[in-house]
């Protein structure tokens, strides 16, 4: 089967600093891959590299066989890639579903001059942008809320709204950066709930970032860990919890 994602030999250096390191991935269809290592692994920076954000300095990152390390960040999103943030994003003084909307203009059937003018084809889009944003509310069960205002939310729904607005542009791969970041025990196990049923919903590919062991343990089919930009292990959950060197990258060396 060939490889949603693909990269090789990745390296991104800032001056002398060595932020990523000759690092590979190879990532199935439909698979929920996990990437874990300490703070300043280089987790985000193959997140930023992937969506063109930064320029590879050396390396190859191939979508769907087709090469995308050389494309702007727009480009990348519009073929198929979506993704969160650690921080949250949201327009925080905009409804629920005006966000979901935003995020959905990408697919926008008029040209610039019937968007400053409001004619031609522009209300017909627009209502047609609407409804679509109102359906992907609904498929997640967020419609109850779409009338709120983002910033009101409980931030473990401004969680699942971020997701919802990645989920705007039909992608078939999307990258998660710590989506269980801030949410409690409770919480937590309910957004596994929330991505595995996107997962199977939407057919998606989910590459995840993740500190929560609990989360990543329970949804991820593989998992790389990462340490100062190189890769230490890789495998299975069962594999990569009894790996000792994964244990010393996250607990320290036994004296």
């Amino acid at each position: 089967m060939t490889p949603i994602l693909e990269i090789q030999n990745l390296s991104k250096h800032f001056g002398g600093v060595k932020a990523i390191n000759d690092f590979s991935l190879s990532v199935e269809p439909h698979q929920i891959y996990g990437l874990i290592g300490p703070n300043g692994a280089g987790k985000t920076t193959i997140f930023n590299t992937i969506t063109g954000i930064y320029k590879p300095t050396a390396g190859s990152i191939k979508f769907e066989d087709k090469e995308i390390s050389n494309k702007m960040p727009f480009q990348i999103a519009q073929s198929g890639i979506g993704r969160t943030f650690q921080n949250i994003r949201l327009f925080t003084n905009l409804s629920v579903i005006e966000n979901v909307y935003i995020a959905s203009q990408g697919m926008a059937k008029y040209n610039l001059f019937e968007a400053v003018t409001r004619m031609g084809n522009f209300g017909k889009a627009e209502k047609e942008l609407t409804e679509r944003a109102y359906n992907l509310l609904e498929l997640l069960n967020l419609a109850d809320i779409a009338k709120k205002q983002a910033g009101s939310l409980p931030y473990a729904h401004q969680r699942r709204l971020e997701i919802a607005r990645s989920l705007a542009l039909n992608p078939r791969l999307i990258l998660l950066d710590e989506p269980a970041a801030g949410t409690n025990p409770d919480e937590s196990m309910e957004l596994v709930d929330f991505i595995r049923e996107i997962h199977e919903k939407f057919n998606l590919t989910i590459l995840m970032i993740e500190h929560h062991m609990d989360v990543v343990m329970n949804l991820c089919h593989y998992i790389t860990v990462l340490n100062f930009g190189q890769v230490i292990c890789h495998g299975t959950p069962d594999e990569v919890q009894k790996t000792p060197c994964v244990i010393e990258a996250y607990l320290g060396k036994e004296d």
